[in-house]
């Protein structure tokens, strides 16, 4: 049996133009396209899809997918790999339930918090495996010390505001805004100097190389569902990755 794109799409919770976007640049191409245009895709397509959204949910950028797809001949085996992750993402979330639901009984019974019980599973330092791998130990240390050391005023200000950048580009893909337009390029501008202010990144480091950097960053927001979200979804993250895109080019020179 041989699923159309549209059909593709509803299964997955995921839309026709990222499955296009996805064969244009040869990480899923369709099984056969019929003599309407229309993409299918058969059984070993919805394998690979499904372990490319898998790659999603963990944070893998699109490259590092097609470079984990193409290094993995036996897919069962890779699938098991991802359960076992799956896993402790489960169980991490699970940790965070547990915390909240016991901060709520305590808040309705009058009785005191317990600080250590309350963050359990919301450790930031979660993450830093996943940002050693991709940009190396001193980027994760030195981004780490510069978080620890804000005084939690600071650390409040920098939330709002990194918030309030989200929620200016939700607002631009709800009302279609175009890449191009001024609205995403000025949104684009804050989000770029918005990355330049944390150290340890390339983005903050005056010989880095910000245009990768941004550019790897900008198809994460695409790829992985934990930073789409922060933008609305998948449509929201594609308008900035294509902003932040179009921003770089038309800047190449300054």
């Amino acid at each position: 049996m041989d699923w159309s794109i549209q059909e593709t799409a509803r299964m997955t919770g995921t839309t026709s133009r990222t499955l296009r976007h996805y064969d244009a640049i040869g990480l899923l191409p369709p099984t056969y396209i019929a003599d309407n245009g229309y993409r299918y895709y058969d059984e070993t397509g919805l394998v690979r899809l499904q372990r490319i959204l898998l790659l999603k949910e963990l944070g893998m950028p699109l490259n590092r997918i097609a470079e984990a797809l193409e290094g993995t001949s036996d897919p069962i085996a890779a699938l098991g790999e991802h359960v076992h992750s799956l896993g402790r993402e489960r169980a991490r979330i699970e940790r965070q339930i547990a915390a909240v639901t016991a901060t709520i009984a305590r808040l309705e019974a009058g009785e005191p918090l317990m600080a250590e019980e309350m963050f359990d599973g919301f450790d930031h330092r979660k993450h830093k495996e996943e940002v050693t791998q991709r940009w190396g130990p001193e980027a994760y240390e030195s981004s780490a010390h510069w978080w620890e050391s804000l005084r939690p005023d600071d650390k409040q200000s920098w939330k709002a505001a990194v918030d309030q950048l989200n929620q200016d580009w939700a607002n631009a893909a709800e009302a279609g805004a175009d890449p191009e337009a001024d609205r995403c390029q000025d949104l684009a501008h804050r989000h770029v100097q918005w990355l330049r202010a944390v150290p340890g990144t390339p983005a903050n480091d005056p010989s880095g190389d910000i245009d990768g950097y941004v550019r790897g960053l900008a198809d994460m927001y695409v790829s992985d569902a934990r930073f789409a979200s922060n933008y609305g979804g998948t449509e929201g993250a594609e308008l900035v990755r294509d902003s932040l895109n179009h921003y770089l080019e038309a800047n190449a020179d300054r």
